[in-house]
C-alpha cells in the first residue's frame, strides 16, 4: 500500500500546448492517504480517466510527478508500480475457468497453492461465484464476467493500490449495492488504498471516505459526503451532488444580506465586497414553504416520489426546487419560501466565499 502524491500534475494530449484549454487536466497538487477510499465523481470528459491512467502508468503526465510513497513513479511501467485495476468493461480470459481467472494474478507471482485456494475461495465467496469456480468463464453473462474482474482486481492483498475505472457500469442494479458493500468490507479488512473514478454520485458518495469532484479539468472538491453536500466549494459540486442539486440565484451580496430583484434574505454571515458573478446556494432540503416569511414564492407543480415530494416554483424569477416531507400539506396559502440562514453558501464567478461573524 502506498500514499500517492501528484505535484505540479498536468497533462494534454497536444505535443505543444499552450494555453489552459489545451490541457485535459489542468495543473494540479494533491496528496492522496495511504490505505484511503477515494472516488474521483464527475460528469463525461471533466478528466477522471485521464488521472486515473496516469496513476496506473498507462499514461506519461505532460508536466509533473506521480509519486508512490517516497518513490517517483512518474517513468514506471504499470507492471513496475505494483497496482491492481478493474476496468469499466470486462477483461476476463475466456478459454479459462473462473477458479484459474481469479488465481492467476498470485500464481503469476509464484505463491503457494494452499494460500492461492484459500485466496480464490474468499474472493468467489466475496462476489457471489462460489457456484461456479469450475465453469468457463467463456458463455457467462457480462455481469458475471466484470464480477470476475473484479474478483481478479482484489485478489492480490501486496498491491500499492486497486483503482477502479466504472467498475459496476455492466452490474445490474442490485448487484452493485452488494458490490460496493463488499468493496468497502475489503477496504476495512486489508486497507488498501482504493481509488473508484466513476460519474455516478450515489455510488462515489456510499464507497469513497473522500470524493475527489472533478470539472473541466480540475479538482474543485475533494472532501467527505458530508462536506460536498454541506459546503460545496464550487457550484458544480453544488449542482452534481444531491438530488435534486442546490439551487442557485444571481444576487448581489452587501454584508449579511443577499439582494435577488427587490428581495432579500439574511445569509447568517457577513460578506465584505466581492467581484464578479456574485450567487448563493441552497439546498431543496434546506428551503420550507411558509405563509408570509422569506421570499415571495410561486409553486409551478408537485412532483410526488414516495418518501417526499419535490415542490417546482419560482423565486425572484428564477426557479427553485424545494423538497418537502411525505404528508406536508402543500395549500394555495403557502405563498413564500424561506431560506435556513446557516445553509446559505456565497459564491463568487463560481468558487464558495467564507462569510464571517454577522
Amino acid at each position: 500500500m502506498a500514499q500517492i502524491t501528484l505535484k505540479n500534475l498536468a497533462h494534454s494530449y497536444y505535443p505543444n500546448a499552450t494555453k489552459e484549454s489545451d490541457f485535459a487536466l489542468k495543473q494540479m497538487d494533491h496528496v492522496w492517504k495511504d490505505g484511503g477510499a477515494y472516488a474521483l465523481l464527475g460528469s463525461s470528459g471533466c478528466g477522471k480517466t485521464t488521472l486515473l491512467n496516469i496513476i496506473s502508468g498507462l499514461l506519461r503526465p505532460s508536466q509533473g510527478r506521480v509519486l508512490f510513497g517516497d518513490r517517483d513513479v512518474t517513468d514506471a511501467e504499470t507492471s513496475e508500480r505494483n497496482i491492481a485495476q478493474v476496468f469499466q468493461f470486462p477483461v476476463v480470459y475466456d478459454t479459462m475457468t473462473v477458479r484459474d481467472n481469479l488465481a492467476f494474478p498470485l500464481r503469476n507471482r509464484g505463491m503457494d497453492p494452499k494460500y492461492i485456494a484459500e485466496r480464490v475461495q474468499a474472493i468467489a465467496q466475496m462476489i457471489g461465484m462460489e457456484d461456479r469456480l469450475s465453469r468457463k468463464a467463456q458463455g457467462l453473462t457480462a455481469d458475471a464476467k466484470q464480477k470476475i474482474s473484479l474478483g481478479r482486481g482484489m485478489v492480490r492483498e501486496d498491491v500499492n493500490a486497486i483503482l477502479f475505472d466504472e467498475p459496476l457500469t455492466v452490474i445490474d442494479p442490485h448487484m452493485k449495492w452488494e458490490l460496493r458493500t463488499q468493496l468497502k468490507k475489503l477496504h476495512r479488512d486489508f486497507g488498501h488504498t482504493m481509488i473508484y473514478v466513476t460519474h455516478d454520485q450515489t455510488e462515489a458518495l456510499t464507497f469513497a471516505d473522500k470524493v475527489v469532484v472533478m470539472y473541466d479539468g480540475r479538482v474543485v472538491q475533494m472532501g467527505t459526503p458530508e462536506e460536498l453536500f454541506e459546503t460545496p466549494a464550487h457550484t458544480f459540486v453544488g449542482y452534481f451532488i444531491g438530488s435534486p442539486g442546490m439551487n442557485l440565484f444571481n444576487a448581489k451580496i452587501e454584508g449579511n444580506r443577499a439582494h435577488l430583484q427587490g428581495a432579500s434574505v439574511s445569509l447568517g454571515a457577513a460578506y465584505g465586497p466581492l467581484s464578479g458573478r456574485t450567487q448563493i446556494g441552497i439546498r431543496p432540503e434546506y428551503v420550507t414553504l411558509s405563509r408570509g416569511e422569506g421570499l415571495p414564492c410561486r409553486i409551478r407543480r408537485v412532483e410526488d416520489v414516495g418518501r417526499h415530494r419535490l415542490i417546482r416554483a419560482e423565486v425572484a424569477g428564477q426557479p427553485i426546487s424545494i423538497v418537502a416531507p411525505e404528508g406536508m400539506e402543500i395549500g394555495a396559502d403557502l405563498t413564500h419560501a424561506a431560506f435556513a440562514p446557516g445553509k446559505i453558501n456565497v459564491y463568487a464567478d463560481d468558487w464558495r466565499v467564507t462569510g464571517g461573524a454577522a
